[in-house]
C-alpha cells in the first residue's frame, strides 16, 4: 500500500451533556493526540478534527433535568470541554460542534444528495407517543420495568441496572419520562437508510481488504453486525432539537443524531479551511484518495464508525473511506465502571484543578493503562507508583542528573568529547528508538511505544550508573566529559522520542537543551560542543500516599447515597409572600473578591437599573462564565454589606443533590430583565 499523501484524524464526538472523564481521554483522545503529533513530529500533512455533538436526546433530557435549554446546556460544555482539553494538551486543529450553523448546512446538503440520488427509503411505521405531551417519544424519553432483571427504571433503549440492550416494546408497564403517561403507538414517517442494500460491499471492504490492518476488537464487531444481517436505519427522528430535514412536509422532523453527528467531522474541516483563509482546502483532506482517514473512538462507537458512517460516504460518492478505525475498549475505575450517572468517574477539569502542572503524569499513566485489546483499569495507586517509580525514578531523575552534572563540571556548556564504542553504542539505542517506536505508534500500540520510549531513559540510567562521571571528573576529566556529552544528546532524543506522549515535559527539556525545534529525526537532534544547557529542575515530583486516600474518599463520597430533600419550611401566609419582590435579571460582569474564597462581585442588570450584588457561588462558578446568565433576584431584601462591599439584592439558586452544585432557575431567555416573577 502506498504511503498516504496526508492523515485526517478524527476523535468522536463527545455528547454536549456532560464534561470529559479519564475514560473518554484513555479510549479516544490521548491516542488520537498521540498519533497527530508522531505525524506532525515527522512532518507530515496532517490535521486533527473533532468537535461537540449537541444534537440528540442525551442533550434534551439534560435540559429538562436542569430546567434549562438545550442551548444553554451545549453551549456550557461546549466552552468546559474546549477549554479542558486545550489545558490538558489536546491538539485539535479545530474543536468544532454540531449546533454550527456551517454544521446544519453541510448535514443538510448530505441529506439532499442521498435523497436526490434516490437512496433513501421513505417508510411510515407506528411509534410510541406521548398523548398527555403531544410529542414523539425517543428510546431515552420512554422508561419501564427491565424484562430480564426487574429494575423498574430501565430506559427505552438500554437497562443501566443489568446492561441489556432494550427495545421500548420490551418494557415492561412503559410510562413517558416527560408526563408519565402511558404512551401509545402512533403512526409516522421517516426516511432511512438502506444498509442492507450494502452488505456484500461491506463485507468485502472490511473483512476481506481491510483483514490485516484493523483490530481484531474491530473486525469481530463489524462481522457480528454483517452475520446477523444489516436492516434499514432510520435517519429522521420527530424531534424540535438538532438538524431540521430540509424538505417541505417535514416539519417537526430533525436527522437523526448518529446521522449528523459523523458528517459533523466534514463541517468541522471546513471550518477549519475557513480559519486557514482557504475554505475550498477541505476538499484536499476529504475528496483526495491521498488521504488516510482514521477514526479514534471507543467500542460503542465502531458499528457507526465502520459500517454506517462508511454506508453513508460510499453512497454519497464523493468522500474517501476510513483507512482505519482503531476502537478502543473500555477503561474502568478502582473496581467498577466508570458511571456519569453515578459521579464514578475522574473528571478533567477537576483533575486539572486539583493537579496543576501535572498533565503529563495522566497523560503517561493513562497511556500506560491504555485499553487497546481489552478492558482495563485506572486506580489511584497505580497513578502514584507508575508516577514515582517510573517518571520520577527513571525518566525525571536521569534527565536531572545529566543537567545537573553538566553544571557542575563543565559550567553549564556541552563539553567537547572523544567517545568511546561504549557510548556510541549508547546513543544508538537512542537513535534505533526511533524506528521502533514509529512502527509501534504505526499500528496502534500505544503502550508499546511509551515502553520502547521509557527504555531509553533506562538505558542513560544503567549507562550513568555503570560509568559514574562524578568519580571521573577527578581522574580523568575527558573521559567524564565524554560520558556527558553521550547522556545530553540521549536526553535530546528523548525530548523527541516523549514528545508525543508528553508534550508538557517534551517542551522544558526542548528549551534546557537549547534546541531550535524538535523532529523525528536523530540528525536534527545532535547538540554541538559549548552550546548552553540549562540547569533545569526536577520533571517531576513525588505523589505521597494521602493524595491516594484522599481521591478515593472523593470517589466514594461521590458514590454514597443523594442527601435527602431537605424539609419543608413552616407555613407562611400569602401576605408574608406578597412582600417579596422577585425580579428577572441578566448578570453584566462578574469578578473574583480579594480575601473572598466563596463570594464573587457582580452586577446584574433588572431593567430600569444595575444591581451591585455578592453571590457565594465562587466554588460552583468562574466569573468568565457568568455575564450573559439569566437570573432571578430578590429585588426589595435590604441591602448588607460582606467583606466591605454592598450587596444590593439575592439570587435564587437550587441546589443540585447530584452535582452539589448550586444551579441557577430558568430558563429565562425569552424573558426581558425586569419582568416581575410570580
Amino acid at each position: 500500500m502506498p504511503s498516504p499523501k496526508r492523515h485526517l484524524v478524527t476523535a468522536a464526538l463527545p455528547y454536549g451533556n456532560g464534561p470529559i472523564h479519564i475514560g473518554h481521554l484513555a479510549g479516544v483522545y490521548l491516542p488520537a493526540d498521540i498519533y497527530a503529533r508522531f505525524l506532525r513530529l515527522r512532518g507530515e500533512d496532517v490535521i486533527y478534527i473533532c468537535g461537540q455533538d449537541e444534537h440528540g436526546v442525551a442533550v434534551t433530557m439534560k435540559a429538562r433535568e436542569e430546567g434549562k435549554s438545550p442551548r444553554e446546556i451545549v453551549d456550557f460544555y461546549y466552552e468546559q470541554s474546549k477549554r479542558s482539553f486545550a489545558d490538558f494538551g489536546i491538539s485539535f486543529d479545530i474543536y468544532h460542534r454540531t449546533s454550527a450553523p456551517l454544521h446544519h448546512r453541510t448535514a443538510q446538503e448530505f441529506f439532499l444528495t442521498l435523497y436526490a440520488k434516490g437512496v433513501l427509503e421513505e417508510k411510515e411505521t407506528e411509534q410510541f407517543y406521548d398523548p398527555e405531551a403531544r410529542q414523539f417519544l425517543a428510546d431515552r424519553y420512554i422508561e419501564g420495568t427491565c424484562p430480564h432483571c426487574g429494575y423498574e427504571h430501565a430506559y427505552g433503549d438500554q437497562c443501566e441496572k443489568c446492561g441489556s440492550s432494550l427495545s421500548p416494546d420490551e418494557l415492561i408497564n412503559p410510562r413517558s419520562r416527560l408526563s408519565r403517561a402511558t404512551p401509545v403507538k402512533k403512526k409516522t414517517r421517516h426516511f432511512y437508510l438502506p444498509l442492507n442494500q450494502y452488505e456484500g460491499w461491506l463485507r468485502r471492504w472490511i473483512l476481506e481488504e481491510h483483514a490485516h490492518d484493523w483490530k481484531p476488537n474491530v473486525l469481530g464487531q463489524c462481522k457480528s453486525w454483517l452475520d446477523a444481517g444489516l436492516r434499514p436505519r432510520a435517519i429522521t427522528r420527530d424531534l424540535d432539537w438538532g438538524v431540521p430535514v430540509p424538505l417541505p412536509g417535514y416539519e417537526g422532523k430533525v436527522l437523526y443524531v448518529w446521522f449528523d453527528a459523523p458528517i459533523g467531522y466534514i463541517s468541522a474541516t471546513k471550518a477549519w479551511a475557513e480559519a486557514q483563509g482557504d475554505p475550498e482546502r477541505w476538499k484536499t483532506y476529504w475528496q483526495d484518495e491521498g488521504t488516510a482517514l482514521v477514526h479514534f473512538l471507543g467500542k460503542d462507537n465502531i458499528v457507526f464508525h465502520a459500517i454506517i458512517f462508511p454506508v453513508m460516504l460510499k453512497a454519497h460518492g464523493d468522500y474517501v473511506l476510513p483507512a482505519n478505525v482503531p476502537a478502543n475498549e473500555y477503561m474502568n475505575l478502582e473496581g467498577g465502571k466508570v458511571s456519569t450517572s453515578r459521579n464514578h468517574a475522574v473528571w478533567l477539569h477537576e483533575y486539572l484543578r486539583e493537579f496543576p502542572g501535572k498533565q503529563d503524569v495522566l497523560r503517561y499513566v493513562l497511556t500506560a493503562l491504555m485499553p487497546e485489546t481489552k478492558d482495563s483499569e485506572f486506580t489511584w495507586k497505580a497513578y502514584q507508583q507508575r508516577n514515582n517509580e517510573e517518571l520520577v525514578s527513571v525518566l525525571g531523575n536521569f534527565v536531572n542528573r545529566v543537567l545537573v552534572l553538566i553544571h557542575r563540571f563543565f559550567d553549564g556548556r556541552l563539553p567537547e568529547a572523544r567517545l568511546l564504542e561504549i557510548d556510541q553504542q549508547v546513543l544508538a539505542v537512542g537513535r534505533e528508538a526511533f524506528a521502533r517506536v514509529e512502527q509501534s505508534l504505526r499500528r496502534f500500540r500505544f503502550r508499546e511505544a511509551l515502553h520502547q520510549m521509557m527504555a531509553v531513559a533506562r538505558e542513560g540510567n544503567k549507562y550513568l550508573t555503570e560509568q559514574e562521571p562524578w568519580k571521573l571528573i577527578k581522574t580523568d576529566r575527558e573521559r567524564a566529559a565524554a560520558v556527558l556529552h553521550t547522556s545530553a544528546q540521549l536526553t535530546a532524543y528523548l525530548t523527541a522520542l516523549a514528545a508525543p506522549f508528553l508534550p508538557f515535559t517534551a517542551e522544558r527539556l526542548r528549551q534546557w537543551l537549547h534546541l531550535d525545534m524538535l523532529r523525528w529525526d536523530p540528525d536534527v537532534l545532535t547538540l554541538t560542543a559549548g552550546q548552553p544547557i540549562d540547569k533545569g529542575a526536577h520533571l517531576f515530583e513525588k505523589i505521597g500516599d494521602e493524595v491516594v486516600t484522599r481521591q478515593r474518599e472523593k470517589l466514594a463520597q461521590a458514590a454514597a447515597p443523594a442527601p435527602q430533600t431537605p424539609p419543608v419550611k413552616p407555613i407562611i401566609t400569602f401576605d408574608d409572600f406578597s412582600k417579596i419582590d422577585l425580579r428577572t435579571g441578566i448578570i453584566r460582569s462578574a469578578e473574583k473578591m480579594k480575601g473572598a474564597k466563596k463570594l464573587l462581585k457582580l452586577t446584574v442588570d433588572i431593567g430600569g437599573e444595575v444591581r451591585q450584588v455578592v453571590a457565594g457561588i465562587a466554588e460552583h462558578y468562574a466569573p468568565e462564565e457568568l455575564p450573559g446568565r439569566r437570573v432571578v433576584l430578590v429585588a426589595n431584601l435590604a441591602p448588607r454589606k460582606l467583606r466591605g462591599v454592598e450587596s444590593q439584592g439575592m439570587l435564587l439558586m437550587a441546589d443540585d443533590p447530584q452535582s452539589g452544585r448550586l444551579v441557577f432557575i430558568g430558563p429565562l431567555e425569552a424573558v426581558p430583565p425586569g419582568a416581575a416573577v410570580r
